[in-house]
């Protein structure tokens, strides 16, 4: 079983963050129940359904593919963050290893999953569509100023995927 859920959707106007109440499973395991930013870490959410990805929350915000998934209420990836790596298996499978980073590079296994490669990205996917909904109407200007081209460039790669598989309206 496989969990990815975003609720009570939020703009810090004074940070320029999006807060969402955010609930990540697998298998049983909550990996993620709490408020947390989730616009730093939106985009290497989405691009782990396209690609491997490795978290390194020190790297500069240009090297948006490494941050942590969800990270601190503050925005900074530094103070707190919710790292995975994925790796993908083959065409149906992909490995999500829970991961705590190391300042020096590299990571600890916290934990490892194996999941349906299509029902990730179909919420990954449902992630991003639902973001960009949320900030249309917004004055959101983040610290990375790309991030809404970023996001949508992302999903319209995982909606040309699924539409391939058929598997997300």
């Amino acid at each position: 079983m496989l969990t990815l859920s975003f609720a009570n959707w939020s703009l810090d106007k004074d940070l320029q963050i999006i807060h969402a109440d955010v609930r990540f499973e697998i298998e049983g395991s909550v990996l993620v129940d709490e408020p947390v930013c989730v616009d730093v870490g939106l985009p290497a959410l989405l691009l782990s359904g396209l690609e491997n990805t490795e978290p390194n929350r020190w790297a500069p915000a240009d090297e948006w593919g490494k941050m942590p998934f969800f990270v601190c209420g503050c925005g900074d990836p530094e103070c707190r963050g919710f790292s995975f790596a994925v790796t993908h298996l083959d065409g149906d499978r992909l490995d999500i290893v829970e991961a705590e980073e190391r300042q020096d590079g590299g990571f600890k296994t916290l934990d490892r999953f194996t999941v349906n490669a299509k029902e990730y990205r179909a919420l990954v996917l449902e992630a991003g569509r639902t973001f960009l909904g949320f900030v249309a109407a917004l004055d959101y200007r983040p610290y990375l100023a790309d991030t809404v081209a970023v996001v949508s460039g992302l999903v319209g790669r995982l909606e040309a995927i699924a539409a391939e598989n058929k598997v997300v309206d």
